[in-house]
């Protein structure tokens, strides 16, 4: 059974102050806003609503914690389309960017990219923020059936190397909401990480 079967909804947190209190590991989910966020994290947890999936892009507009058995999945803003005034817009950043640096449950992040659209000057932008911690992210390749095998294989490869020369720390797989390729595959490495640690007392020395 996957470690994401028992999700449910925890908090939003529009405001840094409204973080809930460390108890243990928290996995983030960041993407574009068009990039199937939503639709990856209802696919890891078999629930066809937990993450709300709009038609519209940049619904979700908090940090949505879900809490699992040892900690908690956070679901960041999307970003990228979302049509929003410019201070909505640098308040989000301003989350996203002091959460993904500054808190120390988080063990790692999920990076959702469209196959046929990865590395973004904002995909990028978030693995800028995220690589002084020094924590590892996971890029999950979204619409893979949206390709051919050749073509999805050779994006796969070209972000395989983009990371292994920029930020070691990461890995990349292909994923489909829809025909449900590397579900079981991501859900594997992330239970991996939650089980790292769930003792929040030790989150901060897992960290250092």
């Amino acid at each position: 059974m996957s470690v994401f079967q028992h999700a449910s909804f925890y908090t939003t947190v529009n405001q840094l102050r409204q973080l809930p209190a460390p108890d243990g590991v928290e996995i983030a989910f960041a993407g574009r806003s068009n990039a199937g966020k939503s639709s990856a994290i209802n696919s890891l947890t078999n629930r066809s609503r937990l993450a709300f999936v709009s038609k519209t892009p940049g619904r979700t507009q908090n940090l949505n914690f879900f809490q699992l058995d040892h900690g908690f999945l956070v679901d960041l803003p999307g970003y990228g389309y979302a049509k929003v005034p410019s201070e909505i817009r640098q308040h989000w950043e301003r989350l996203l960017s002091t959460y993904l640096q500054t808190r120390e449950p988080l063990y790692g992040m999920v990076l959702i990219m469209d196959v046929r659209h990865p590395l973004t000057p904002l995909d990028r932008q978030m693995l800028d923020w995220f690589a002084p911690t020094g924590k590892p992210v996971h890029v999950l390749l979204t619409k893979s059936d949206k390709l051919s095998r050749q073509q999805a294989r050779k994006t796969l490869s070209q972000v395989q190397a983009l990371l292994q020369d920029a930020y070691p720390q990461g890995s990349v797989q292909l994923f489909s909401s829809l025909t449900r390729e590397g579900v079981e595959e991501a859900a594997t490495l992330l239970g991996t990480w939650l089980e790292e640690k769930t003792d929040p007392g030790e989150v901060a020395d897992l960290k250092k």
